[in-house]
C-alpha cells in the first residue's frame, strides 16, 4: 500500500464533524437576524457609532475612497463572483466532471436566492447620509457583496484541495480568499452603504452555506 505523500491533500472532515461546524455560524446567524429585524437597542448604536466613524473618514479620504469603490463595483462586485463562479463551472464541464459543475452552480444559485428572500424578510433600510459617496439599491440586511464572497470563495476553495492541488496552490487560494472576504467587507461599511452588523451576517449566512454544500458533493463523491 502507497503511504500519501507529504503533498497530498488533506483528508476531508467526517460528516459529524463537518456538521458540528455548522451549528456555530447557524446560531450566531439566526441571533444576529433576529436582533436585527427586532431593532435592538444596543446593536442599533453599534452600527451607529461605527457608520459615522467610517463615513467622516470615507468623506475625509477622497482617495481611499476612490480605490474602494474601484474594489467594491469591480473585484469583489457580486456579479464578479458570479462570474468566476460561472468560468470554474464551464472549465469543471469541460474537464468531464460534470456532477461537480452541476453542484457548483446549483450551490450559488441557491446562495443568492436566500441572499434576496432574506433581505425581502428583514428589509432593513440602508444608512442614509447628507453628503453619500457612494448608493447603493434594495434592503440592507445581508450584506448581498459580503454573502455572495464568502459562499463562492468558501466553495472554490474547497475545490482546489478536493482536487489535490499543490501544497502552494492550496495556500495561495486560501490567502486571496480571506483578502477578498474581508475586504468586500469592508468596502461596504466604509462606502456607507451597509451597517457593520449587515457585513458580519452576510459573513456568517454565506460561512453557513459552504459546510451543507460540501456534505452533499462528497455523499456523492466521497
Amino acid at each position: 500500500m502507497q503511504t500519501p505523500s507529504a503533498g497530498s491533500r488533506p483528508a476531508p472532515p467526517q460528516p459529524r464533524t463537518a456538521l458540528r461546524l455548522v451549528w456555530a455560524p447557524a446560531v450566531c446567524a439566526a441571533l444576529l437576524t433576529a436582533l436585527v429585524a427586532a431593532e435592538w437597542g444596543p446593536l442599533i448604536r453599534i452600527d451607529d457609532g461605527i457608520a459615522t466613524a467610517t463615513h467622516r473618514w470615507a468623506v475625509d479620504e477622497p482617495g481611499v475612497t476612490h480605490a474602494m469603490r474601484i474594489l467594491t463595483d469591480w473585484v469583489w462586485d457580486t456579479w464578479t463572483m458570479r462570474l468566476l463562479c460561472a468560468v470554474v463551472v464551464w472549465w469543471l464541464w469541460r474537464r468531464g466532471d460534470r456532477w461537480t459543475a452541476v453542484w457548483l452552480g446549483a450551490a450559488c444559485l441557491v446562495g443568492s436566492l436566500l441572499q434576496q428572500a432574506l433581505k425581502a424578510l428583514v428589509d432593513r433600510p440602508r444608512p442614509v447620509w447628507p453628503d453619500p459617496v457612494d448608493s447603493a439599491h434594495y434592503a440592507a440586511f445581508p450584506s448581498g457583496h459580503a454573502m455572495t464572497a464568502t459562499f463562492v470563495c468558501g466553495l472554490l476553495v474547497w475545490l482546489v484541495h478536493h482536487c489535490g492541488a499543490a501544497r502552494g496552490l492550496r495556500r495561495t487560494a486560501l490567502a486571496v480568499a480571506v483578502v477578498s472576504v474581508t475586504g468586500v467587507g469592508v468596502t461596504r461599511v466604509w462606502l456607507g452603504v451597509h451597517w457593520a452588523t449587515d457585513v458580519v451576517g452576510g459573513w456568517l449566512l454565506g460561512a453557513l452555506l459552504v459546510v451543507p454544500a460540501v456534505l452533499v458533493h462528497r455523499r456523492r463523491h466521497p
